[in-house]
């Protein structure tokens, strides 16, 4: 580690720290339905959308109306695109002449894009047309983030008003966030990249002519725009089969910024929207508190743990004084790398620029690892946002066993109704992450896939399925993913990660909107203050974590203590 590349990480954090507050203000205002800044351009479009569509704005729905509308507009985007998909040889733009994806492959994609997961059994630039990367995936990158926000703002309101039976309207608060805040700050970020270098075209390809005298066919297409929403919508999906390491993705230094600052402005910004929202901004920056703990925490972790090298590099005559800089880009460095790696698993975003298999054990463990929390640090653009509100809830109601009090959130009564359903999502993520691990490493035919023997070959079965139900993304590279079984598992892992969990957290809302708000008393616990901060993040690691503990002694943790002893597997 550098003094260098900790001064890279910090600015970072600075940078993402400075927009919180005017971002957060900003989404408060627009969710709330107050005069924006750009309301006076957006707010004829927004009524003429309302109006199109035969929405009321004013009518309310029930959590469980608001439910039923997130899952049929979801159940429609998933039908499109994998229509769109199957159908790609018929549709225009698509001048390297693709044929439509296999049944199988086309169903995990149109479920991996519609979750926000964005899990990838193919390469971009080899498989999809222009067509279905513009009209299909990105179009999914803007809906799916925008439902996420939708989601955790309902969440928001059941916690700010009392006894009240609605959570507001599923159409207007995702017609908001795409209309006032993803297409905005998309629309800048895209032009960003393209200054930087990121090819924006309808072109197919370019020959290039190498050093050698040979003539290479370079892909492109229109990268800069979907690369801007990938990233502010924590999405992940990569133009390119290599992700943000591919030089026309991620082209430099400045780039590879930008592509980290988006990850987390959104997502980082809505907990300060909460905060303002539920008129407690003391709670959101609690919130905020622990996830910058935990993420910041990873990121040194990994930091430290690549610029150890690895022993049995070491052994055959590699510099280790270099670090291990195996599966990382030159241009970025083991810092960059490292603070990309955790960041977009701290988030559910799972663009990467770096190798996540080619990591170290202990390494490659932190990425998993905060995968395995659920996604809260801080999480998807909304999902993170909720996912965290129920480990809020699971905190104190164990402080208020601990004192002998009823437990309170924010005024709100934490009874058994509201337990069952926070449990019930917090089981959700290992049930689906252990049980198809374990049956994908017994089944022959899925062990097949796995590319590496050993504890390594676990870690990638592991991985895949803990970034699948965590709507994360992200892989260990080396698992052959594009198979019927794996394609089927890993698409209903997805399903189960994003509607099993976020159907009981409606529940809780439609349960916590209805009960009176009651002002805090000299017996409330605080949840704004640092005891709680350091509740919630015990509660975090307990339930978050250790229930895949014994799967991780015997993927990575094996890995890294063999690794210390120079062994091989």
């Amino acid at each position: 580690m550098t003094l260098v590349g900790w001064l890279q990480i910090s600015l970072l954090f600075l940078a993402v720290l400075l927009v919180i507050k005017p971002l957060g203000l900003y989404m408060a205002r627009v969710f709330s339905g107050e005069r924006a800044s750009l309301s006076p351009v957006l707010g004829r479009v927004e009524r003429d959308l309302y109006r199109v569509s035969g929405i009321s704005p004013e009518k309310e729905q029930s959590w469980l109306g608001y439910t039923l509308a997130m899952l049929t507009f979801s159940l429609g985007g998933f039908l499109a695109l994998y229509a769109m998909l199957r159908l790609q040889a018929y549709l225009p733009l698509n001048p390297h002449g693709f044929p439509g994806l296999p049944s199988d492959l086309a169903f995990n994609t149109a479920v991996s894009f519609v979750t926000n997961t964005n899990w990838q059994n193919y390469g971009g630039e080899t498989t999809m047309s222009h067509f279905s990367q513009m009209a299909g995936l990105t179009v999914q990158n803007f809906l799916s983030a925008a439902t996420g926000m939708a989601l955790a703002i309902a969440v928001t309101r059941a916690l700010a008003r009392s006894k009240v039976a609605t959570l507001g309207n599923f159409w207007v608060d995702m017609t908001r966030a795409t209309l006032y805040v993803l297409l905005p700050l998309a629309i800048v970020v895209a032009l960003a990249f393209v200054a930087m270098g990121l090819p924006q075209t309808l072109d197919g390809s370019v020959t290039a002519t190498t050093l050698e005298g040979a003539n290479q066919v370079i892909s492109l297409g229109p990268v800069a725009s979907q690369e801007a929403i990938k990233q502010l919508g924590t999405n992940g999906g990569g133009f390119f089969n290599v992700n943000a390491a591919h030089p026309f993705e991620n082209p430099t230094a400045w780039s590879n910024y930008l592509n980290i600052f988006a990850m987390l402005s959104i997502s980082a910004s809505l907990v300060y929207t909460f905060g303002q929202m539920v008129g407690n901004r003391r709670q959101g920056w609690a919130l905020l508190a622990a996830m910058a703990f935990l993420l910041i925490s990873g990121v040194a972790v990994t930091y430290w743990a690549e610029a150890q090298g690895n022993t049995i590099l070491t052994a055959i005559g590699v510099d280790p004084s270099l670090g291990n800089m195996e599966g990382k880009e030159v241009r970025f460095g083991q810092a960059m790398t490292a603070l990309y790696a955790a960041v977009t698993t701290g988030l559910s975003d799972g663009g990467v620029n770096g190798m996540h298999g080619s990591f170290t054990g202990l390494g490659g463990l932190v990425p998993m690892f905060l995968i395995q929390l659920g996604e809260v640090l801080p999480g998807g653009v909304g999902s993170g946002l909720y996912g965290m509100l129920v480990f809020a809830i699971l905190s104190v109601f164990v402080a208020g066993l601990m004192v002998g009090r009823t437990p309170e959130f924010l005024g709100k009564k934490i009874e058994g109704r509201e337990m069952k359903f926070a449990m019930l999502a917090v089981l959700i993520l290992p049930l689906v992450i252990l049980g198809f691990t374990s049956v994908s490493a017994m089944l022959p035919f899925a062990a097949a896939s796995v590319g590496t023997a050993g504890p390594h070959g676990l870690s990638e079965i592991l991985y895949a399925y803990s970034s699948a139900a965590g709507n994360n993304g992200s892989a260990f590279g080396s698992l052959s993913g594009n198979t019927p079984w794996y394609n089927t598992t890993l698409g209903i892992a997805m399903l189960l990660g994003r509607f099993a969990y976020v159907v009981p957290v409606m529940a809780i809302a439609g349960s916590l909107a209805a009960k009176v708000k009651s002002p805090a008393s000299a017996g409330t616990f605080p949840t704004d203050g640092p005891l709680f901060v350091g509740l919630l993040i015990g509660i975090i690691l307990i339930l978050g974590g250790l229930q895949f503990l014994p799967a991780l002694v015997l993927g990575p943790i094996v890995e890294h203590f063999a690794m210390l002893a120079g062994q091989t597997f």
